[in-house]
């Protein structure tokens, strides 16, 4: 299992991203995607969650109405649009899937909300 995030960067408060994860090494259409988030000193937090039909979407109360996650089958891709950004957004964020006991992770992608 492999998963590649990309689409970070540096964004005024108010801004937007588009985040992406690129999957390989399972049958991508068949699995749960997540999207977390993790600052130095916190515990990981969650953020979204989309089925693998992409029919089925859930996330954090504190993304609720600026962050939508989605995905494509065809290219192996789940995305997170991030609008109206906070400074308190900044972080690294991951992609995340389950496929056994144990989860896997990309490395993550820094995202760094400032003026």
């Amino acid at each position: 299992v492999q998963l590649v995030e990309s689409g970070g960067g540096l964004v005024q408060p108010g801004g937007s991203l588009r985040l992406s994860c690129v999957a390989s090494g399972f049958t991508f259409s068949r699995y749960y995607m997540r999207w977390y988030r993790q600052t130095p000193g916190k515990e990981r937090e969650f953020i979204a969650v989309i089925s693998g039909t992409g029919g089925f979407t859930d996330y954090a109360d504190f993304v609720k109405g600026r962050f939508t996650i989605s995905r494509d089958n065809a290219k192996n891709s789940v995305y997170l649009q991030m609008n109206h950004l906070k400074p308190e957004d900044t972080a690294v964020y991951c992609c995340s899937t389950q496929l056994g006991p144990s989860a896997s992770w990309g490395q993550g992608t820094q995202v760094t909300v400032s003026s």
